[in-house]
């Protein structure tokens, strides 16, 4: 069924033509991957070019004044010093770096929340297992009222053997936005050190790790930055540096070099592969600021009102209030499906919104009633039109069931 059957012929947004997305897709979950956008991915075939003309001399000359002009950019962008920056592919990698660096007893404890993503409570796991550590899990409901139901929660599981809490900027479940800043406060005046998973976090809101003050903090370049695939930082407070090892130990593990730390040696050169994404997030931050007038504010608001004004749709549409206040949400919102449509599968759902009416958005399963959540992103190629349409579709796959 395509949305002239339900009565909409969908405008495609002016910035749109900017991104490969495919035309025929309402594309409503830029969250989950990131869309490139053509002019950056058009600087990373340059680079790509410049690689494979002479891999020698690229890696030789070209490769680290190009990876630390990114990650100067990079610094800048996010409030920090460069020395505490490294790039990682991703912020899963980023976090499983930490967490197999650090050491942990059997009597430790590491506190993460049951919004944690899925793939970083697996590297808890793991280390549990390994160690012998026990994972505390902070009960935060959802719906939430406030930011401080999500901080009582959380100190009320530290205890005297928290070693580390692993905590959540922006929950990919939920979406919803953490108060970081004051849990990291509250964590440290406890002794308790805090690894940040921040996938979501730059490009989304305003960063600036100094205010943050975690310990450790991961996130992503490739979802709200619009960098290409591949492309993440782990920052490490200077003091904590010389613990933290990449997953795989290269030749900077015994470089004579010391005109750089030991830190950066290491997570900078881990062996052959393709480096150019983290080469073009300058470009990234660069084109994403030029596309409205008030540069990334203008960019982060926008998308913000615009998830706002489409959640408020969804819920009208589904007849239930909205799961938390707005200011806790960024450029993604979740909304609870009505009993009807949470008795199917996440997957049905998302398929016959798919394959029935080309819509992509993330389902999501949820282990608390209603059992299935629909996330939706707002990037500056959607349009209101396009959750007007999902609202439609939404009525006619209740109707079915």
């Amino acid at each position: 069924m395509k949305c002239e059957e339900l009565g909409f012929k969908l405008q495609s947004s002016s910035h749109q033509e900017l991104w490969s997305l495919d035309s025929d897709v309402v594309f409503l979950n830029h969250g989950s991957y990131g869309a490139c956008p053509k002019a950056v991915l058009a600087v990373q075939q340059s680079l790509r070019s410049q690689l494979e003309q002479d891999p020698v001399n690229f890696f030789g000359r070209k490769w680290e004044p190009l990876l630390d002009n990114a990650r100067s950019k990079l610094a800048a962008f996010i409030h920090t010093d460069i020395q505490d920056l490294v790039f990682v592919p991703n912020a899963t990698t980023g976090v499983n770096s930490v967490l197999r660096s650090l050491h942990f007893a059997p009597d430790d404890e590491i506190l993460t929340t049951n919004h944690e993503y899925n793939a970083c409570r697996n590297a808890l796991n793991f280390i549990a297992s390994r160690t012998g550590a026990r994972v505390v899990v902070a009960q935060i409901p959802f719906p939430v009222e406030s930011p401080q139901q999500i901080i009582a929660a959380v100190l009320e599981k530290v205890s005297p053997k928290t070693r580390l809490a692993l905590i959540d900027h922006i929950t990919s479940q939920t979406g919803l936005i953490f108060p970081i800043a004051q849990l990291v406060k509250e964590l440290q005046a406890r002794g308790v050190e805090t690894l940040v998973d921040g996938a979501h976090a730059p490009g989304m809101i305003s960063l600036n790790m100094q205010e943050i003050g975690a310990t450790y903090y991961s996130g992503n370049c490739h979802k709200w930055l619009s960098a290409p695939k591949g492309a993440a930082f782990l920052y490490v407070q200077r003091d904590k540096q010389a613990e933290i090892h990449p997953l795989t130990i290269s030749h900077g593990a015994n470089s004579p070099r010391t005109d750089k730390s030991r830190f950066q040696l290491e997570f900078d050169w881990t062996g052959t592969d393709d480096p150019t994404a983290f080469m073009c997030v300058p470009e990234a931050i660069a084109f994403m600021g030029s596309l409205l007038p008030g540069g990334w504010i203008e960019l982060m608001q926008r998308n913000h009102q615009l998830v706002i004004q489409a959640r408020q749709l969804l819920c009208t549409t589904l007849q239930i209030q909205p799961p938390c206040p707005a200011e806790m949400i960024g450029s993604m919102a979740v909304v609870p499906m009505p009993v009807s449509l949470a008795n199917q599968s996440h997957i049905w759902l998302h398929d016959e919104l798919f394959d029935q009416f080309g819509i992509q958005v993330q389902v999501i399963p949820w282990t608390e009633s209603p059992g299935i959540l629909m996330r939706i992103s707002a990037q500056i190629y959607n349009t209101l039109e396009q959750y007007e349409y999902l609202a439609t579709a939404l009525k006619y796959c209740m109707k079915q069931n």
